[in-house]
């Protein structure tokens, strides 16, 4: 599969599948530390509201970064994946002990699980593949319906205005390209979905998510990996503390691939 054959599909689980194949899931957030400040500031937020007996879903679970690490600290974790590349990497990671459900699904219908079910719900990857607002409206209408009412929600986007830079940072030629719209720097949604924050904003709040926190998961770290992966280890835990004493500044959140939120149904 090359970018060129995966542009020529139009079935969006189709492709979703295939991109995976094209990129390693597996490795992406545990490749180096720069890679690993959006791993480590996500499960930081999560770990604010996670309680002892709470149960886990994560949808979209890619290759269970996430959920093979919850699980690992004794929570009760269902994820739930489309991808079967993804399924193949994140099945042999699992381990004997682990109160671990994985099931093959689409993140717009979760008719398996029941209405409450979840103290805490992940809604990561699928926001990054949705093309249609419907269809994001409707993922996040089911991770709401499966939500305790007292529970919280976790959401990751891939945010338009940073990404243009990182391509910049590794093609320079990429302003002359045409994988975005010249007059409003909006980047083509292929094979991922760029959004802006008051798109990801307004998304939530419509299917009646209340806010708790907007969080830039991975800052600069992209633009300064070399120096990230160079750094020792304690120079490494002081910039992971610099960056979660600033993620959550207005004025970084334009400075992120990715963003995360968090919110309890309203």
């Amino acid at each position: 599969m090359t970018f060129e054959e995966l542009y020529q599909i139009t079935d969006e689980v189709e492709q979703i599948q295939k991109t995976y194949e094209l990129f390693n899931e597996d490795a992406r957030l545990n490749r180096s530390k720069a890679a690993r400040v959006e791993f480590l500031t996500t499960v930081s937020y999560i770990e604010k509201y996670l309680k002892p007996g709470d149960r886990i879903l994560d949808v979209g679970a890619g290759a269970g970064e996430y959920s093979l690490y919850f699980s690992g600290q004794g929570f009760s974790v269902c994820a739930l994946e489309l991808a079967e590349a993804n399924i193949e990497a994140f099945r042999k990671k699992i381990q004997p002990n682990m109160d671990l459900e994985l099931n093959q699904g689409n993140a717009v219908d979760l008719s398996r699980y029941p209405d409450k079910a979840f103290d805490v719900v992940l809604l990561f990857g699928p926001l990054y593949h949705l093309h249609s607002e419907q269809d994001r409206k409707r993922a996040v209408s089911e991770a709401r319906r499966v939500l305790k009412d007292d529970g919280t929600m976790f959401f990751a986007f891939i945010q338009n205005d940073m990404v243009i830079l990182t391509e910049f940072l590794y093609d320079d030629k990429f302003f002359l390209g045409d994988t975005y719209n010249h007059d409003t720097f909006k980047l083509e949604d292929f094979p991922f979905v760029f959004l802006h924050l008051d798109q990801c904003r307004n998304l939530l709040t419509s299917e009646k998510i209340r806010i708790l926190h907007e969080v830039a998961s991975d800052g600069v770290s992209e633009m300064i990996e070399d120096k990230i992966n160079a750094m020792d280890q304690e120079s490494y835990r002081q910039y992971l503390r610099y960056h979660l004493h600033i993620c959550e500044k207005p004025e970084m959140l334009g400075h992120s691939n990715h963003l995360l939120f968090a919110g309890k149904k309203h």
